[in-house]
């Protein structure tokens, strides 16, 4: 029999809640309390009443439970300020004080009859059918089942309402601007598919699955959060599901001061955006080296590709190769297999075989270019390509690509190491910092941090300031043992500050671990090191020269 409180009427057999003419979004957990609450009205019911009916004895967090008792509140239309139907009693618990009716809803006049959906038998109750609305009822499993999406081909994610959690229900505009800039900004890359605000929204409010979640809007991957102010103090917090496991990739904690609300909301929401990349990144290449790579499209090559990407091994280079290859002949317009194909190239000369550079370099700048043709809004295609022009000495061209890298998504850390490359190749070291930093503040676990760190140390040696260039070079070798760059970088800033005998030693080190191939960049001709501007050169051999190695 159903329960009817002021326009809402709460069916326990349909497992509905309706207000006037609407139904109510609300989840499984969300309506088994509420109706805890109403079937017990006429007492004051704890805490632990509600863990052992609700939650079946299970210790949730006090967040939890007023979550919960928010939801409650927000599906029939009582604010936590006013307390007309639900109340608080504080240090004891929570009582439903509404008035409510028992009367079956065929005898009411006025009220939709609940077996017809008729009102006084001349008004049929206005519904929107969906096939989940009795998914919460018998059959469940098998109606979410038949409803859910098929996952589309590249990575998809969908953004749920952050849930405010500071019992103001004027934060919520604050909470759920945080979640939109965030879709806002995940939108901007053509590598994810991202679900729009419309259906990601529908949640709100809701206590949710994961897994039922990840199969109704056909998305792999789940982004939720939470808010919370106190006074001029906000925390946010955001973590990223894999829907399918309802395993938990990444997670964190932004604690500000609103100072300026909306400033905030931006910084929150770049932040998340920007964390949450590179985590999908790894879990979508870790999930494409599980599979036979028969079964493999073009989106799972490539991130297979990328998983051989990230191992800086000589061998792993041609495996990478070998599947960003597959992935463009499978899709010849596969704009990011092209842009990781240049790197590669570039890798394998830069890291393993300097020998190779006349021949790759050519290669690397031909598939970056050919990115580009295909996605000139590609952030990676164009950091491809600035990486290109500066290993051919063509520093203007590198920096204006670096630029436009930037511009089309300034959350990209490939495109802020770009950045960085190019002006540390460019002549303007001190400006290369910066964008390094922030590219490795975006993509702690890139494949291409060793390289980053390198030009960070290479840019404190160029600016003079070589002890800082010792220590960052050291820390680098001592991280990538087997990673040879930081080795002359190391070398030279000893040469420097007047330590020739560690100069030796290093140097003697290197030639134990990568035999005489060690001194292949120290002989190659000038014209072949066409990344090297004639004084930086010849700063990098004073430094050789110092430590009585040049």
């Amino acid at each position: 029999m159903p329960f009817i409180f002021e326009d809402c009427v709460l069916d326990t057999g349909r497992r509905e809640l309706s207000r006037g003419a609407e139904v109510v979004a609300i989840g499984p957990q969300v309506f088994d309390l509420l109706v805890y609450l109403v079937s017990n009205r006429q007492r004051v019911v704890s805490k632990d009443d509600l863990l052992d009916a609700v939650w079946g004895g299970r210790i949730v967090s006090e967040s939890t439970i007023t979550s919960h008792i928010n939801a409650v509140r927000r599906a029939i239309g009582d604010s936590g300020q006013e307390q007309r139907l639900l109340r608080t009693v504080a240090r004891k618990g929570f009582r439903f004080v509404g008035a409510v009716s028992e009367t079956p809803l065929s005898d009411r006049p006025g009220t939709p009859d609940a077996a017809t959906g008729e009102v006084d038998g001349r008004y049929r109750l206005k519904t929107i059918a969906h096939p989940l609305r009795e998914a919460n009822g018998a059959g469940h499993e098998q109606a979410r089942l038949e409803a859910a999406l098929p996952l589309p081909d590249k990575p998809s994610i969908a953004v749920l309402p952050f849930e405010n959690m500071s019992g103001d229900i004027e934060q919520d505009y604050f909470a759920d601007g945080i979640a939109e800039d965030v879709i806002t900004l995940l939108s901007r890359s053509r590598a994810l598919f991202v679900i729009a605000r419309n259906s990601s929204f529908i949640y709100k409010g809701r206590t949710v699955d994961m897994k039922q979640v990840g199969r109704e809007l056909g998305v792999r991957y789940v982004l939720e959060g939470s808010v919370r102010k106190a006074g001029n103090r906000v925390r946010v917090t955001g973590q990223l599901v894999e829907a399918a496991t309802a395993s938990h990739l990444w997670a964190e904690r932004y604690d500000r001061d609103l100072t300026d609300i909306f400033v905030v909301q931006d910084e929150i929401a770049a932040s998340v955006s920007a964390a949450i990349l590179p985590a999908m990144e790894r879990s979508e290449s870790e999930r494409a080296a599980r599979k036979p790579p028969d079964s493999l499209d073009a989106w799972d090559c490539y991130y297979r590709g990328m998983w051989h990407f990230a191992k800086i091994e000589a061998v792993e280079i041609e495996n990478a190769r070998t599947f960003f290859r597959r992935a463009l002949d499978l899709d010849p317009r596969f704009a990011p297999a092209a842009a990781a194909l240049s790197l590669n190239y570039m890798n394998e000369m830069t890291i393993f075989r300097p020998d190779l550079r006349a021949v790759n370099i050519p290669l690397a700048r031909d598939h970056a270019r050919h990115a580009v043709s295909i996605d000139a809004t590609d952030a990676a295609a164009h950091a491809a390509l600035a990486r290109a022009f500066w290993m051919s000495g063509r520093h203007a061209e590198s920096l204006a690509e670096a630029d436009i890298a930037v511009r089309c998504n300034p959350n990209s850390a490939a495109a802020h190491g770009a950045c960085g490359g190019a002006r540390l190749w460019g002549g303007l070291p001190r400006d290369a910092i910066e964008p390094l930093q922030t590219a490795m503040r975006l993509s702690p676990f890139d494949p291409l941090m060793p390289l980053w760190r390198h030009f960070v140390a290479l840019a404190q040696y160029w600016s003079e300031d070589y002890e800082r260039a010792v220590a960052a070079a050291r820390r680098l070798r001592q991280s990538f043992p087997d990673f040879r760059l930081p080795y002359y970088t190391l070398i030279a800033a000893l040469g420097q500050v007047g330590n020739a005998a560690k100069a030796r030693a290093v140097m003697d080190d290197a030639l134990e671990k990568f035999g005489e191939a060690f001194r292949i960049l120290m002989r190659l001709p000038a014209d072949e090191l066409l990344e090297f501007r004639p004084d930086d050169r010849e700063r990098l051999i004073d430094g050789f020269r110092k430590a009585g190695l040049a």
